[in-house]
């Protein structure tokens, strides 16, 4: 199986895909898709991904799918590697605890953070001080749940590594790495944790591009 990865190189869903393909040894052709004069909101672009978003992928069959979750989910049938999502009814159950959780408590306060501080600078536009005040002080509220959960298991869903886990690299990159949020060294839980995703070979192959 090989797929065309229609994306952005600056973009953390775009590089979600691309960490599973790498992950799972799946080969990809990477189609950039020039955000800079919103290629992503014009006809042909929107045939694909209806929401004027990135990424979709097409197969060699004609098969196409959008949102990143949705292709990570998908390409963890293919390739090779580790199981990703685990098929045993309370281990699944985890999982998709697991996954609950990056999507809701995670992914919309670092991605809100990330606005306020990186591409709101990035593009002259100035910061809501007092709403980044806000989403920090809840990113350090979730973060001690990370460090409870973590500090009974190896990662989010047990003692094996899932897609739950890898989701959280893009926007992870973000706030603990570019940013140093999270203090994580009064974390050693989550410490160790970011440490082991974040060294992956898989990740340190697509961490600056795809």
């Amino acid at each position: 199986m090989a797929f065309k990865l229609h994306g952005s190189t600056g973009s953390t869903c775009t590089r979600r895909v691309a960490l599973i393909a790498k992950e799972r040894n799946i080969p990809y052709e990477f189609i950039p898709v020039n955000m800079s004069v919103a290629e992503h909101k014009q006809p042909p672009h929107l045939q694909h991904q209806p929401f004027g978003q990135v990424p979709f992928i097409v197969q060699e069959d004609g098969f196409e799918l959008f949102e990143s979750r949705a292709i990570g989910r998908y390409l963890t049938t293919f390739g090779s590697g580790p199981q990703l999502i685990p098929t045993e009814p309370k281990a699944y159950a985890k999982f998709e605890q697991a996954a609950g959780i990056e999507y809701a408590q995670f992914d919309p306060i670092a991605a809100g953070i990330t606005v306020e501080k990186i591409f709101k600078p990035r593009y002259g536009q100035a910061t809501n001080e007092k709403h980044l005040e806000g989403l920090i002080a809840q990113f350090e509220s979730k973060l001690n749940g990370y460090e409870a959960i973590l500090g009974k298991q190896k990662y989010l869903a047990g003692d094996e590594v899932t897609l739950a886990d890898l989701y959280h690299l893009p926007y992870g990159k973000w706030v603990f790495v570019d940013l140093g949020l999270g203090d994580l060294d009064k974390r050693p839980n989550l410490k160790r944790w970011w440490n082991d995703i974040s060294s992956r070979p898989s990740w340190q192959a697509v961490k600056d591009g795809v």
